[in-house]
């Protein structure tokens, strides 16, 4: 399930599911459109998880769940607890991460 979050109720959705992967994205940001296809198309593959996208600027309480200091960051929770997270610009990095909770 891919969602883009129009309020800052991450650490509601992170307590309401068993996994849940997000990308901390802003609208300046370049790298971060460019991984925005590649971060669906890994949502389509897997539609039983939640993949989020969410504004690092207009949301800071979901910023904060994973001290997001550097953007595109991604960010893997499991069980309302955040497991793993890591900057890039590489598909396969972020293929990576999500395997780990999968």
């Amino acid at each position: 399930m891919f969602q883009e979050l129009t309020q800052d109720n991450l650490a509601e959705i992170v307590a309401q599911n068993e996994t849940v992967v997000v990308q901390y994205a802003a609208s300046w940001c370049g790298n971060c459109r460019i991984m925005k296809p590649k971060f669906k198309m890994l949502a389509a593959q897997h539609e039983h998880v939640p993949f989020l996208i969410v504004d690092a600027e207009q949301f800071p309480n979901a910023r904060q769940l994973a001290k997001v200091d550097n953007l595109p960051t991604f960010a893997t929770f499991k069980n309302g607890v955040l497991v793993n997270q890591t900057q890039t610009n590489k598909a396969e990095v972020l293929a990576e991460l999500v395997q780990e909770v999968l």
